[in-house]
């Protein structure tokens, strides 16, 4: 049980992207259903993780606390796993990894996420607690249309009994006022106005002088408040993250908003109508596991067989509906005609890019990742570099991405596979992306890199290459690469040709495509790869042979 001292709202922050926890409940299943989760299975579980591809982390200072961060958080608290007293799948968790559409059944375990429960418990020097975290910021989201990023991280923390919900739904109108008055910087003024605002969340703790953190001694009120702004922050992107999951959600990544999806408000009505504000069997963990792990709660329009009928004959048309059909062959209906609707979709957008229609959309995106104006810039430099490798040749262009019903990317998919793959027929290339930079950047991605490229030659047993693309290359990754071309690793396959490229370079790439007088080959494409390995042979060290392939690229449409 975990013991709540927050005077901010409490939710779920681990794994970061909710879709992740699917292959490590998997994992868990496979290897240690029905064993206890102590000290021993925690490390042996850490141990094995560590070996499967979709896997980025360490783990290794404390290999059992690691393994309680990854399982005793989102898996446990959302109630796709018991851990007590030996390890089990629930009925929700079995449709969580079966389930070829996840959406609903994030929603379902999010609407029951509640404070306080059998698994977690406020303190008496936390803020009172009365709260369905995801219900209420839903409420709060329908309620204001629009929700921005920073009303979510100020305000929307703060929620932490819905008996106030009226009260931060007032504080959040006042902020906009006072926002529109505002004619200082806009950081400045939101700086501000999150200080006054932690001045009165914690003014108990303040007037005591109990301002000293866990990262630090210093006890000065300034750190304070700085630590609690980046824990409201950080709370207010799981959120963001959690809510998008459920396929409710618009989430606008320029103006870093969060809305109702126009077609789900129906079914965002029908749950504040029908959902319970107060929380349950809070003393009784037994009914609480009972009612977490239930695939039918909370109750969904899609549950109702005239709910749904009138929510296919809107969407849907043109299809003919008797009446007569049950709800589960209605529930299906449904769902294939959305999976319908979005290949559609996605068809379209293919089309209009490969037609060169979205060049000026896909370069201005760019620019926006390069100047950090974007919510979720890893998601979006991922989906934006799949358009461009789309819009620049042929071949089968895949993006490792979980789409939303209407094409709009949602999440990055499972890490077990390169970020981009595409097939030429007579090659293969994959691309991986990021927005790390400095000395992470060669922690987190270069094993991985060259794994995944190694993964695929195994598989496929065709010529193979990579891309690796950042707004800027840190030069240990540079090293890394370029000593990969010269050595003959088995376990990656051989010599592993990984070009690293900035942004900025990969950009005038697609411009001197978008010039060109013809359309670019996939041979041309490979010429890049070919060079890189020749310059590797025949450069004295990593920096000349990384300039050389900037400079070759900046002007790859004239080989």
């Amino acid at each position: 049980m975990a013991k709540i001292n927050s005077q901010l709202l409490f939710v779920t922050t681990s794994p970061r992207t909710p879709e992740k926890m699917i292959p490590e409940i998997k994992l868990l299943i496979k290897h240690f259903n029905g064993e206890k989760w102590n000290a021993e299975t925690q490390k042996r579980f850490m141990e094995i993780l560590k070996d499967e591809q979709y896997f980025n982390g360490k783990g290794e200072k404390d290999p059992a606390f690691s393994a309680r961060d990854r399982i005793n958080r989102a898996p446990k608290s959302l109630g796709f796993i018991t851990l007590s007293p030996k390890i089990g799948l629930t009925p929700a968790g079995k449709a969580l990894i079966t389930s070829a559409r996840t959406e609903e059944i994030f929603l379902r375990q999010l609407l029951k996420f509640q404070i306080p429960s059998p698994y977690h418990k406020p303190t008496l020097k936390a803020a009172r607690f009365c709260v369905k975290p995801y219900l209420e910021l839903l409420r709060m989201i329908r309620t204001m249309g629009t929700l921005k990023f920073d009303e979510l991280q100020i305000f929307g923390m703060q929620l932490t009994d819905w008996h106030k919900f009226d009260t931060i739904v007032h504080k959040i109108t006042e902020y906009r006022k006072a926002k529109l008055r505002n004619n200082s910087n806009y950081k400045s003024f939101k700086s501000e106005y999150i200080k006054n605002e932690l001045k009165y969340i914690y003014a108990e703790k303040i007037e005591k002088g109990e301002t000293r953190t866990r990262e630090s001694n210093d006890t000065s009120l300034n750190r304070f408040l700085e630590t609690q702004s980046r824990n409201m922050r950080d709370y207010a992107d799981a959120c963001f993250r959690y809510l998008r999951a459920t396929g409710l959600i618009n989430v606008s990544h320029i103006g870093k908003s969060i809305s109702i999806v126009p077609e789900r408000i129906e079914d965002v009505d029908y749950i504040l109508e029908n959902t319970p504000r107060d929380p349950c069997f809070i003393d009784n963990e037994t009914l609480y596991k009972e009612y977490l792990g239930d695939t039918t709660l909370p109750r969904l329009l899609t549950d109702d067989k005239y709910g749904l009928i009138k929510k296919l004959r809107t969407e849907f048309p043109q299809i003919t509906i008797s009446g007569k059909q049950d709800t589960a062959y209605l529930k299906n209906l449904l769902n294939n005609e959305i999976e319908k609707r979005k290949s559609e979709i996605l068809d379209k957008q293919i089309s209009e890019i490969k037609n060169y229609k979205l060049y000026d959309d896909i370069q201005h995106t760019f620019r926006q990742i390069s100047e950090n104006k974007l919510y979720d810039a890893p998601l979006i430099l991922e989906w934006n570099t799949w358009r461009a490798m789309t819009m620049l040749d042929g071949g089968n262009i895949k993006a490792n991405l979980n789409f939303d019903d209407f094409g709009k990317p949602m999440s990055t998919a499972q890490g077990n596979m390169a970020d981009i793959i595409c097939d030429y027929d007579d090659y293969l290339l994959i691309v991986e992306v990021t927005m790390a930079s400095g000395q992470k950047q060669y922690e987190t991605e270069g094993e991985s890199v060259s794994r995944h490229l190694g993964k695929i030659k195994n598989k496929t047993k065709k010529p193979c290459y990579c891309l690796f693309i950042a707004p800027h290359i840190n030069n240990a990754c540079i090293a890394h690469f370029y000593a990969l071309h010269k050595i003959n690793i088995s376990y990656y396959g051989g010599k592993s040709v990984i070009v690293p490229m900035n942004l900025n370079v990969f950009q005038k790439m697609l411009e001197d495509s978008y010039q060109a007088s013809g359309i670019p080959t996939h041979a041309q494409v490979r010429k890049i790869f070919e060079y890189s390995e020749r310059m590797a042979n025949t450069c004295e060290n990593e920096t000349e042979w990384f300039n050389n392939i900037q400079k070759y690229a900046i002007s790859w449409t004239s080989f």
